[in-house]
């Protein structure tokens, strides 16, 4: 069982730096995108119990999500700026998802792994 701890953090980054120390406290490298997250989840099973996830949901809600998308947009290449517009349109037309809504999907895509928020 694994416990990740929203009043712990506030943001995306430290969301990655809260399951870093989880799931990599023996490892060199922390986590820093969505994409390492969802790749150290293969090596887990089991439950992980999201506390305080109401106050996460509103941490890495809406706004956040928006600036998320921002940034990717600013940056550009190697993010395809079409596909980040795409995402940011449906966002903010009440059809996309929020980092909250992201990270628990990429939680439960993997069927070893159950997901409890509290």
């Amino acid at each position: 069982m694994a416990v990740i701890n929203g009043s712990d953090f506030s943001d995306l980054q430290g969301f990655y730096e809260e399951v870093s120390q989880l799931f990599m406290k023996d490892e060199n490298w922390k986590v820093g995108t969505l994409d390492g997250f969802n790749d150290i989840l293969y090596g887990f099973q089991g439950e992980i119990i999201w506390k305080n996830s109401r106050k996460s949901r509103e941490d890495l809600g809406f706004d956040v999500t928006k600036e998320f998308y921002h940034n990717k947009i600013r940056i550009g290449k190697p993010f395809s700026v079409k596909l980040i517009q795409q995402k940011l349109d449906d966002l903010i037309n009440g059809n996309g998802q929020t980092l909250f809504e992201i990270l628990v999907e990429i939680i439960e895509s993997h069927q070893n792994i159950k997901l409890i928020l509290s």
